[in-house]
């Protein structure tokens, strides 16, 4: 016979004693008075939340739950009441939790028919005593201060599809997690093991399902008076691209070398959030081209808009190696007058999640953004798409000139949930493609710290939709935000293909240099899938390496080939790529001859070190143009002031990646090489540059453990 058996046996023998209803009240008001010095214990604890990893869905039947509690069978006689109390305690927690996931879009002002009544069979039993009345008692005081009614406030629109629509008007999905908070106490003080719980579970929460077409408002997003959420915080979780430092070639054998031109700077801001933190950054986090191309240099301009760009070559001994020399590659934009720049219709897409709640991410974001509208036209126009654990628009296509709306908007925005960033970003190009200026600048700018982790994550199939979106001329710029949990891969992979730069902010200075001082090379471009081709000639030039760009190599026949997409070139815009070349007859060489394979002597002018080629479109155009120069002994020379400094940061930049191809030379050398080089610096940049390397000197390989 089981225990349950024995139980029940025992139970039927035994006649229960008749009610006291004397003893009965006595106990109740005993009870009473228990829960409300509790409840008042409680009220007066502090509430929080411990650090979490984002919530993932994963639902559980309110049925099963209830036939769980229904199995456990205790010798009470007090059943039927108290059974009928802990539903409607587990009842009044998930309602309480509608209120506390930003993430979630639900309606303002709902009209709710009670929950269907749920069947008790007169078998259960549930042990009660003090502690738990006192929980419940907080349960209720908790769920009736979350449905109380909040203050007006911009709402959350969004369009409800006619499949949602079509499910049931309400439906209630408990998570394991609200079965621990609400009555895994009350399971244990009866002697009964609680379902295990599966970590960072999301919270309980009700679903209104309007009619088809309907709007929903919600203020999931934007709140006047929510409390703060603790601060996010992470560690250990950037992620970047993996990236493989460009070998020598030998120029008999390779003699072409083609790539894109980059003109992102995010590697050098975060470089440099690292180092003032006391600790060195990740190698993969150092892309070269972006620390040389961070700073500005005196190129000279072009003429006229007919050609977007002016070419600048020089040749110079190399500081790291005797026996080589850097062949530095310039190109000068376009700068557009104020009369020339067109109208600009922006889409500001915003992350709002709550990885996102920490003062480098959040309030940095909207303080960077109230810059960027000093910068923009009255006649430009603005749209806010946020996006948490679901996406809406917060503020439809408004006028610059209405900046006072346009700053409310940012003002209100709070961050919690998960990360819907792909929907997101198919929302914002929705918007921008319904305002859509033929004659203007069409641009998403989306900024976040990239962890996407609801709906579409993956990069590629982003990448595919970026891809296709850009041929119908709105382009994608990226902000990123934070350290400890930055998707840097997702960032380029998004700015790369979606014809846009990507930034890093980490501070507001840094802000106002990428989205005020540097606006017009951010919003207007003047030559899209701009490609370099420089073919060697191996009769004075035995090798070459491309220092960096090892992210936006092509190949040779891509060059040609006007589907291959590019870089993108602003108004004003400089790029500065740089070669190691190790001139024929050098000891300096690297790559020993063959012995077995014989070849005729190189053919070749003997004061040409190469053969420069460009391509590029005009930003409305399909079909490139090319321009053409020979690299001749004529560019050598002294280096100018500009060349030595770019030297300068390719060396700390190789330094950072661990030093493969500059032999002796240091951080001490570095820091020589960028002071005799400094020049006019009325910005502060290149003596900040120096500091950095100062503080490279002495940081951590690994930074500490946050505690």
């Amino acid at each position: 016979m089981t225990e349950r058996e024995d139980l029940r046996e025992t139970l039927a023998a035994n006649t229960p004693p008749p009610a006291d209803p004397a003893r009965r009240k006595a106990d109740l008001s005993s009870a009473m008075s228990a829960f409300d010095a509790a409840a008042e214990e409680n009220a007066a604890a502090h509430q929080g939340t411990e650090e979490q990893s984002r919530p993932k869905v994963r639902q559980s039947s309110l049925s099963d739950l209830w036939r769980y509690i229904m199995d456990i069978r205790l010798p009470s006689t007090r059943t039927l009441m108290l059974g009928s109390a802990s539903v409607a305690v587990l009842a009044i927690a998930a309602t309480a939790t509608l209120n506390q996931d930003p993430g979630s879009v639900i309606p303002a002002t709902p009209t709710q028919s009670p929950p269907a009544p749920v069947e008790l069979r007169a078998d259960s039993s549930v042990a009660t005593s003090n502690e738990t009345l006192a929980d419940q008692s907080k349960v209720r005081r908790e769920a009736d201060q979350a449905v109380q009614a909040e203050p007006a406030s911009p709402v959350v629109r969004r369009a409800i599809p006619a499949e949602e629509a079509a499910r049931p008007k309400r439906q209630l999905e408990l998570s394991e997690q609200g079965l621990t908070s609400s009555i895994a106490g009350e399971l244990q003080q009866r002697g009964a093991q609680a379902p295990a719980a599966v970590p960072n579970q999301e919270r309980a929460r009700a679903t209104f399902r309007p009619a088809p077409g309907a709007i929903v408002e919600s203020e999931s997003l934007i709140a006047d008076d929510l409390p703060a959420p603790p601060q996010y915080k992470n560690q250990g979780r950037d992620r970047f691209e993996e990236i493989e430092p460009n070998p020598i070639k030998v120029t008999a054998e390779e003699p072409v070398s083609t790539f894109s031109i980059d003109v992102d700077t995010a590697s050098y801001s975060f470089m440099r959030a690292a180092l003032q933190n006391g600790v060195l950054p990740q190698k993969d986090s150092i892309r070269i081209e972006e620390l040389i191309n961070y700073f500005p240099y005196d190129y000279a301009r072009p003429e006229t808009r007919e050609e977007p760009f002016a070419t600048h070559v020089s040749v110079m001994p190399t500081p790291w190696n005797e026996g080589t020399k850097l062949m530095r590659i310039g190109i000068k934009g376009y700068e557009l007058a104020p009369e020339e720049k067109p109208r600009s219709n922006l889409v500001f897409l915003l992350d709002t999640s709550g990885s996102m709640n920490a003062p480098n991410k959040l309030p940095l974001l909207k303080n960077s953004f109230r810059m960027l509208l000093d910068s923009l036209d009255p006649d430009d126009t603005v749209s806010i798409v946020v996006y948490a654990g679901s996406a809406g628009t917060v503020l439809e296509p408004t006028k610059v000139s209405e900046k006072s709306k346009i700053l409310a908007s940012l003002d209100r925005l709070r961050s919690g949930g998960s990360t819907a960033g792909g929907e997101g970003i198919r929302q914002a190009y929705q918007l921008a493609e319904a305002n859509y200026d033929p004659e203007g600048v069409n641009r998403v700018i989306l900024a976040t710290d990239g962890d996407f982790n609801v709906g579409i994550t993956n990069p590629e199939e982003l990448k595919g939709f970026v891809e296709r979106k850009r041929k119908t001329g709105v382009f994608l710029s990226v902000l990123g935000f934070g350290r400890g949990n930055y998707n840097d891969q997702l960032m380029q992979t998004l700015a790369q293909n979606g014809n846009g730069q990507a930034a890093y902010i980490d501070t507001l200075n840094e802000a106002r240099k990428v989205l005020v001082e540097e606006a017009g090379s951010t919003l207007f471009p003047i030559a899209k899938d701009v490609k370099i081709q420089i073919e060697f000639n191996p009769a004075t030039v035995a090798e070459y390496r491309l220092i960096g760009y090892e992210t936006r190599l092509l190949n040779r026949e891509d060059f040609n080939n006007d589907k291959i997409d590019a870089g993108e070139i602003g108004s004003g815009h400089r790029v500065t790529a740089l070669y190691e070349i190790t001139p024929a007859g050098s000891t300096a060489r690297q790559v020993d001859a063959l012995r077995y394979q014989t070849s005729q002597a190189p053919q070749g002018p003997e004061n040409e070190y190469g053969f420069l080629k460009i391509r590029y479109k005009q930003p409305d155009a399909s079909a490139s143009q090319l321009i053409t120069r020979p690299v001749t002994t004529a560019d050598e020379g002294t280096a100018d002031t500009d060349a030595r400094f770019a030297a300068a940061v390719a060396g700390f930049g190789q330094l950072l990646r661990g030093g493969r191809h500059t032999g002796d030379f240091s951080y001490a050398g570095v820091i020589d090489l960028a002071n005799g080089a400094k020049g006019p610096d009325p910005f502060g940049y290149r003596s900040e540059f120096v500091s950095l390397v100062r503080l490279a000197q002495s940081a951590a390989a690994l930074e500490p453990q946050q505690r």
